[in-house]
């Protein structure tokens, strides 16, 4: 059986940055699953997923746009230094998760801050990266009478 539209994909993965450091991998005894078509994974790799069959392995290659998307600018804000009171103490490099006024959750990292304000990144980590994924297919199964 091939991968494809609602079909249930069981696969291994090695993901690699553009400059080859390794980011991520899945666990040898638990890889990753999925229902194809879903959206529960990035287009770039689900698109390069399909037609594959258990067995078969590939190296994609996934542009930003069809990953995490482009940095955005627009996501690099400075905030007052009081609006974290309260919370941890902010370190340079650092990710944390937040809330906005309207009460949504929002990741940040830390960029810069001083005595009065704090740079925040929102974008992804990996916004703006071409990501290349070594990928094995171990499974693709029909989803039938499984609750994901």
């Amino acid at each position: 059986m091939k991968v494809g539209p609602g079909k249930l994909v069981v696969f291994a993965y090695e993901l690699y940055d553009e400059d080859g450091e390794l980011l991520d991998a899945s666990d040898e005894e638990a890889p990753f699953s999925f229902i194809f078509g879903e959206g529960s994974i990035i287009p770039g790799l689900e698109k390069g997923l399909e037609g594959m069959e258990p067995g078969e392995g590939r190296e994609i290659t996934v542009l930003p746009e069809e990953g995490y998307g482009p940095w955005n600018p627009k996501l690099v804000q400075r905030v007052p230094r009081e609006r974290f009171a309260g919370g941890p103490d902010l370190e340079m490099g650092m990710s944390y998760t937040g809330r906005t006024e309207s009460g949504n959750v929002v990741f940040f990292k830390v960029t810069d801050m001083d005595e009065e304000t704090v740079e925040i990144d929102m974008n992804h980590p990996l916004a703006g990266k071409t990501l290349r994924f070594q990928v094995t297919v171990v499974d693709v199964m029909e989803p039938s009478g499984l609750d994901f």
